[in-house]
């Protein structure tokens, strides 16, 4: 299932970069370059998408449905593989030898004379 998931994850991703690369953009036309594409601001008149915008969109769509899925599956994965990084890892506690205080060592008096 992940395997699958992941195919359809990547081919998502391959076709929103051939879509987004093939769209004309709005201000791209030559007439923009000499200043008369002021009819088509930044964002342009409404209208009904095109193919390739459409199918963007659906692009998008599946890549981010697939993203969700695969955050799901990769949570949820039971088995060896899954878990963290010490998921093996058993913990010994470190013996140590205890030893006792050692006595404090005399105050030597501080001067605060220079000699």
């Amino acid at each position: 299932m992940e395997f699958f998931l992941l195919a359809i994850h990547v081919v998502a991703a391959a076709a929103i970069l051939v879509l987004v690369l093939l769209q004309h953009g709005k201000g791209a036309d030559m007439g923009a370059a000499f200043g008369s594409g002021s009819a088509g601001s930044v964002f342009g008149a409404a209208g009904s998408a095109n193919f390739l915008s459409r199918a963007t969109a659906v692009a998008a769509t599946i890549f981010f449905v697939t993203s969700v899925a695969l955050t799901y599956v990769g949570a949820h994965r039971t088995g060896s593989s899954g878990g963290g990084v010490m998921q093996g890892v058993t913990s010994e506690p470190v013996k140590s030898e205890q030893a006792a205080p050692a006595a404090p060592a005399p105050a030597q008096p501080k001067s605060d004379i220079p000699k």
